[in-house]
C-alpha cells in the first residue's frame, strides 16, 4: 500500500513539474529566430561552412529552419552587394543543393526557392514564380505559405516604391521574428493551464490510488452499489467533459495569434 501511495504522489508530482508537449521545441525554435547585428558575418559563415562540408553528414535527417533566418540572409547578400541572380543561387547552395545537410527547409519551401532560383537565372521576376509555385508547393496552405506569399510582395513593393529591397527584407525578417518571440511567449503562458489539465485528468485516479493506499475499498463501492455506480458514471462523464473543454479552451488560446 505504501509503495502504492508512493507511487501515486509521483506520478502527481511528475504532472505538475512537467511542461507541456512541443513546449521545448517551440522555444528552441523561437530562441535559434534571434538575429545579431552581424548577420551579413552569419550568412557569409554559413556559405564557408556548406562548402567545407559538403561531403559530410550523409544520412542524416533534415530538420526544419525558420524561414526568419532565410529572408535576413536575402537582406544580408543584397546588403552586400550580391546580384538577383546570384542571390538567390546562394541561398540555394546552402538550402537546397544538399541533401546531407542535417538542417534545411521543409519540401514545400525547397520547391519554392528552386523556382525563385529558376526566375531569377532567367531574368523574370520572382514575385511571379513564387506566387505560381505556391498552390503546388503548399497544397494546404500553413503559415509558411503565407511568408512565401508575404515576401514576393516585398519584392513588389520594393520594386514600385524604389525602396532598397534589402531594407525591405530586413524589417520583414524583424516582423517574422516578433511573431515567433510572440508564439513562444504565448506557450509559457499556457504552460500552467496545460499542466493543470493533465492534473485534473488524472486527480480521480490518484484519488482511488490514495483510498486503497489508506485500507479503503473504494472500488468495491463504485461498482458494488446502485449510488456507486451512478457516482462511477457521473464522475467519469463529467471528467470527460471537464477534459474536452479545457483542452478547447486552451487550444484556442494557443491559436489565437495565429493568422
Amino acid at each position: 500500500m505504501i509503495l502504492l501511495l508512493a507511487m501515486v504522489l509521483g506520478l502527481a508530482a511528475v504532472l505538475l513539474v512537467r511542461p507541456p508537449l512541443g513546449t521545448p521545441a517551440r522555444l528552441r525554435r523561437a530562441a535559434g529566430t534571434r538575429f545579431t547585428p552581424a548577420v551579413r558575418a552569419q550568412a557569409r559563415g554559413m556559405f564557408a561552412r556548406k562548402r567545407r562540408g559538403a561531403g559530410r553528414g550523409a544520412g542524416r535527417a533534415r530538420s526544419a529552419l525558420p524561414l526568419n533566418l532565410v529572408v535576413q540572409q536575402l537582406a544580408a547578400l543584397l546588403k552586400g552587394g550580391r546580384s538577383p541572380a546570384r542571390l538567390w543561387e546562394e541561398i540555394w547552395e546552402v538550402y537546397g543543393s544538399s541533401a546531407s545537410r542535417t538542417e534545411g527547409l521543409c519540401e514545400g519551401s525547397n520547391a519554392m526557392l528552386a523556382s525563385a532560383r529558376a526566375a531569377a537565372a532567367r531574368g523574370t521576376p520572382v514575385s511571379e514564380a513564387i506566387r505560381r509555385a505556391l498552390p503546388s508547393a503548399f497544397p494546404r496552405p500553413d503559415r509558411q505559405a503565407r511568408i512565401w506569399s508575404e515576401l514576393a510582395a516585398c519584392f513588389d513593393i520594393a520594386e514600385a516604391s524604389g525602396c532598397p529591397l534589402a531594407d525591405v527584407l530586413s524589417r520583414f525578417a524583424a516582423q517574422l521574428e516578433v511573431e515567433d518571440d510572440a508564439d513562444a511567449a504565448r506557450e509559457t503562458a499556457l504552460a500552467g493551464p496545460k499542466a493543470t489539465v493533465s492534473l485534473l485528468t488524472w486527480l480521480p485516479l490518484m484519488g482511488l490510488g490514495l483510498g486503497i493506499a489508506l485500507g479503503v475499498d473504494p472500488l468495491a463501492i463504485l461498482l458494488g452499489t446502485p449510488w456507486g455506480l451512478a457516482a462511477l458514471a457521473a464522475g467519469t462523464g463529467l471528467t470527460v467533459a471537464g477534459r474536452v473543454w479545457s483542452a478547447k479552451l486552451v487550444a484556442v488560446a494557443a491559436g489565437a495569434g495565429v493568422p
